[in-house]
């Protein structure tokens, strides 16, 4: 089946058309600065090289319409799209699997955007703006909150008033489900099922563990939002809840500047006073500055923190995956999370570690207590799977 995989954004949208009997990728790209000075649309196909459309992308409609125009152009009419998979960040509580969309589930991706306003909104204007245009075309959502949403009410619930948290569902939710969930299907697949309690590392700008079980996910490291866990490029990850009300209360600081302060000015940004990007920080930091050397550091003290919790949470684990940006490409950074992890009887092969390749690899020693990975994570894959799957039926 040619599914359309969307990722849209608050000021962007990201596009790929792909099949999904043979995993070919026939064009992709993105639109950016939606309703910003400077809009373009970037654009490859059949991994061909990029080209850069600047365009006026007053809003998402007008992206959505310069998506089909491009893929048109390159052979692909509506009449050959067969499906179209919307990735949505947050689905609350209406989301433990992906659905079809309808009047209905449209609805839920609105009522559930509160707690993800910059993305979830977006996505259902686009998911509205391809069923007016598209009206033929099947459309599904996928959200990034489902593979976690069946986590064992101990790890879920937090200890608040239960008739607040109920009220107004508040759980831990995490993210980056739909990259968790492809991990264990490809490491399971490439193991040959000799994997049955995996620690899914996704490392990249934004970052999260998942706990995973037989494929079931058992505990992750994201919680209401995705600000909660590890440290990120701008997110701060997990701190003292009671830093909140003391940056307002006694730094006079307002709810929105503490959100952006936690959100956007934080994590390996903050830590470093570089970049947010962990390869101008690795730079850096073999370059003898201080700051830069304490930011991975502490990348890899809290990640592998993390690490042993989620552990935990399966009260042991046999199999470890880097994925996501930093995880695929930074062997140093797994080097160094591994050798935290060495009480554990972890271990890393640094040749095999050294090693660049787009194909899942093993790259712990032969006597490691637990096996270590890189298997490349691929989101739009597993949700044109979902799309597939969904609209066969």
């Amino acid at each position: 089946m040619n599914v359309l995989v969307i990722n849209a954004g608050s000021s962007s949208l990201k596009y790929q058309l792909l099949d999904t009997k043979s995993g070919n990728v026939y064009a992709k790209g993105n639109c950016e600065r939606i309703g910003i000075d400077g809009s373009f649309v970037g654009h490859e196909e059949n991994g061909g090289e990029k080209q850069k459309l600047e365009v006026a992308l007053p809003d998402h409609k007008t992206a959505i319409k310069h998506v089909f125009e491009i893929l048109g152009q390159a052979g692909f009419d509506t009449d050959k799209i067969e499906g179209i998979g919307h990735r949505v960040v947050q689905g609350g509580w209406y989301f433990p699997e992906s659905k079809v969309v309808t009047d209905e589930t449209l609805g839920w991706v609105r009522e559930v955007a509160p707690l993800a306003p910059l993305h979830n909104y977006a996505e259902a204007d686009v998911i509205e703006i391809c069923r007016e245009m598209f009206p033929s075309i099947g459309n599904v959502i996928v959200a990034d909150t489902s593979f976690h949403y069946g986590i064992p009410e101990k790890a879920h619930r937090y200890a608040l008033p239960r008739d607040v948290v109920d009220k107004l569902h508040i759980r831990k939710y995490g993210a980056h489900g739909t990259s968790h969930r492809y991990v264990w299907r490809k490491t399971n697949e490439f193991l040959k099922g000799d994997v049955h309690k995996l620690v899914s590392c996704h490392l990249g700008s934004g970052a999260s563990l998942s706990a995973i079980q037989d494929g079931k996910d058992m505990d992750t490291t994201m919680g209401l939002t995705p600000l909660d866990g590890l440290i990120m490029g701008t997110r701060c990850g997990t701190i003292d809840p009671a830093t909140v009300c003391y940056l307002q209360r006694e730094g006079g600081y307002s709810v929105d500047e503490v959100d952006t302060m936690m959100n956007k000015q934080g994590g390996m940004l903050a830590l470093s006073g570089v970049s947010s990007d962990t390869r101008d920080i690795e730079e850096a930091a073999n370059n003898g500055d201080e700051n830069c050397q304490l930011a991975m550091e502490m990348f890899y003290y809290r990640t592998s923190q993390l690490i042993a919790e989620m552990a935990q949470s399966l009260h042991g684990f046999d199999t470890m995956v880097f994925t996501a940006g930093i995880g695929e490409n930074s062997s140093s950074m797994r080097l160094g999370v591994a050798k935290e992890l060495e009480w554990l009887g972890v271990k890393i092969d640094e040749e095999k570690n050294s090693v660049r390749s787009g194909e899942p690899r093993v790259i712990s020693t032969d006597d490691s207590a637990v096996k270590v990975l890189v298997v490349p994570t691929n989101e739009e894959l597993m949700i044109a799977l979902d799309v597939e799957e969904l609209l066969d039926k």
